[in-house]
């Protein structure tokens, strides 16, 4: 009978505990909290006293917040009790703990796990900067679903991501993202940066401290319509890639040109006459001032209509 329950553990995945786990029995309950006397203690001062309490029975898993001051958010709804599945991700404080299956025969014991996270506190209070940080890795939280996060929990701060296409940072002030770049790049607005940084899938993140810089454009909509967006376009570039040249490519204009100027559209022409000035499919992709996902969609129509030629890179 008992083969057939499930075993759970919650796994820190972002914050000063990540790589911690803490086992879950069946038919317990456990509170978390800054409290030392509590079953599982969190070290930081967004987190309360007596935060939230896990309930475990009948092979089911259970969340509710206490009235912490802060609050409990999975998946990044604010709760105040839900039940959980695996995979669900509960933001208490800056530390993302993710609900997982565990093999029961290679779990710690409560008590090992309760003194394993206490020595990450006591080497995150090392210095100040370690003890705010939430870090981790976008394979183990996809950006769209950190911003989420961040979004509901009205955070504050810069979220600086580093992976394979560079640098990128978004700034977010009370959750609302207002400002991204990728290698502080003048060629990216700040909503291009932003849809583009949510296409990473490798890489690791931090949340800075805020940073009061000004910024000549600021970011208007909303987080939430512009991860819907992001992600309306994500899909839709995913769907054509296989029709854009090699981003190594070059790309000319034909001479001569037959197909007449006059028909195409002004943004076409823009293109057009960025692939004179710059050649390279990536760096027509950088300068144009429309997203991604326009600049592809434009130039795979410029290439079928005979306006633009793809020399192999």
């Amino acid at each position: 009978m008992s083969s057939t329950t499930p075993s759970y553990a919650l796994r820190f995945i972002s914050g000063k505990y990540q790589g911690g786990e803490f086992p879950l029995r069946m038919d317990r309950e456990i509170t978390i909290g800054r409290s030392s006397e509590l079953d599982m203690v969190l070290i930081e001062d967004m987190v309360s006293r007596r935060h939230a309490k896990i309930q475990t029975a009948a092979g089911q898993v259970a969340i509710m917040d206490l009235g912490s001051t802060n609050g409990t958010f999975v998946n990044g709804e604010k709760i105040k009790k839900l039940r959980l599945k695996e995979g669900d991700r509960i933001l208490i404080g800056t530390s993302i703990i993710k609900l997982v299956t565990v093999d029961p025969n290679s779990t710690v014991s409560e008590q090992e796990a309760k003194s394993q996270l206490e020595k990450r506190a006591q080497a995150g209070q090392k210095t100040s900067a370690a003890s705010r940080a939430m870090s981790g890795s976008i394979e183990e939280i996809p950006l769209p679903d950190l911003l989420q996060l961040l979004s509901t929990s009205k955070r504050s701060g810069v979220l600086s991501v580093r992976g394979p296409g560079g640098h990128g940072q978004i700034y977010l002030r009370k959750g609302q993202i207002y400002y991204a770049t990728i290698d502080d790049s003048f060629d990216l607005s700040p909503r291009k940066a932003a849809f583009r940084l949510l296409t990473w899938e490798q890489g690791q993140f931090d949340l800075e401290p805020p940073d009061d810089k000004s910024v000549l454009e600021e970011i208007t909509e909303s987080t939430e319509a512009l991860l819907m967006e992001g992600m309306r376009q994500l899909d839709e570039f995913r769907r054509i890639e296989s029709q854009l040249p090699a981003r190594t490519a070059t790309l000319d204009v034909p001479r001569p040109l037959d197909p007449p100027l006059r028909a195409l559209r002004p943004a076409e022409l823009d293109l057009l006459q960025m692939v004179m000035n710059v050649g390279g499919v990536q760096a027509v992709i950088d300068r144009s001032p429309s997203t991604d996902l326009e600049a592809a969609q434009t130039l795979i129509q410029l290439i079928s209509r005979d306006y633009v030629v793809v020399r192999p890179g």
